[in-house]
């Protein structure tokens, strides 16, 4: 059982890698430049992520399924304030920038770029659906305790940039047509879906490009990056999925969760780092050898939620 999931889960993971070489291939090549990949981001970011949450959240309204959506949201608060208490029991480096980044790149994952195409792949429009919960939550609180940690400033905090968050924005939007059971017409519908069908191929592309520039020396010569991807991409959705499965929570939930928490470092880190004047080269490290690692530990983490959470 576990090695059939573990091919069948491996070849979707494959299928991104693909598209991340893709995208390697045409950053060494020049067929992707710096202003063009910023410019992708954007796309995704303000366009494409928006129409996943809004897509994710056309489906029949239900009190159940609303204390789903409510208890989905707790439940992914409660994984990163857990995790964000464990790399402060890990991580106790006197080099401040240092121990700013590996901390912020265990917490967070690359749970909008990597975790919700294979969340769709896998679960379908179930799994987006509770995958945009957990994108939704960690858009908060990156934006929040994130923001504040690498910064140390607390001036850096602003509701408006809270509330204009494009992650947030498509949430809420969603939410609002699902609770008023509102089924977008198809003229609407048609192009939401379609855009929001993007967040696989651009994303992949994305990532390939910085890839092709990257310097991962850093994080494999880096006793403190070591720990760091083992607790991002093995201790802290391996956590998650014995913590939660004896509570027999929606199967759907479960795995998108683990998947959402076996990504690798968010590239929200080097984003971060280079505004604040952190660790860049570690930060550029650490989301570049992560991304690689995943190939293999996605796969294996992932197949054991699917043994330990059958159909």
């Amino acid at each position: 059982m576990f090695l059939e999931n573990f091919v069948l889960i491996g070849q979707q993971v494959l299928v991104l890698f693909i598209l991340i070489a893709v995208g390697f291939a045409c950053g060494k090549l020049g067929a992707i430049t710096e202003h063009a990949s910023k410019k992708m981001t954007d796309i995704v970011l303000y366009v494409v992520t928006p129409c996943v949450m809004i897509n994710s959240f056309q489906r029949e309204f239900s009190i159940e399924l609303l204390g789903q959506v409510f208890l989905a949201a707790g439940i992914a608060l409660g994984i990163l304030v857990l995790s964000v208490l464990l790399t402060k029991l890990v991580f106790h480096d006197k080099d401040e920038s240092r121990k700013k980044v590996l901390r912020f790149s265990v917490v967070f994952s690359n749970c909008g770029f990597m975790s919700l195409p294979l969340q769709n792949a896998l679960l379908g429009d179930r799994g987006m659906f509770f995958g945009s919960i957990f994108v939704a939550i960690f858009n908060v609180v990156v934006w929040t305790y994130g923001l504040l940690d690498m910064s140390g400033d607390k001036k850096q905090l602003s509701a408006k940039r809270l509330a204009t968050n494009p992650g947030i924005l498509g949430f809420v939007a969603g939410m609002i047509i699902f609770v008023c059971g509102v089924q977008l017409p198809v003229f609407l519908a048609q192009p939401v879906k379609h855009l929001a069908n993007l967040n696989t191929p651009l994303p992949m592309l994305i990532i390939g490009f910085y890839l092709s520039n990257a310097k991962i020396k850093r994080a494999f010569t880096d006793v403190g990056g070591y720990i760091a991807m083992a607790l991002r991409l093995l201790v802290i959705p391996l956590g998650v999925l014995f913590a939660l499965a004896p509570f027999g929570i929606d199967r759907n939930m479960l795995i998108a969760f683990v998947i959402a928490c076996s990504a690798p470092t968010a590239a929200t880190t080097t984003m971060f780092s280079t505004k604040f004047n952190r660790d860049v080269e570690l930060s550029v490290g650490m989301v570049s050898a992560s991304t690689l690692l995943s190939i293999v530990t996605m796969p294996l983490v992932v197949s054991l939620a699917y043994t330990v959470c059958p159909a």
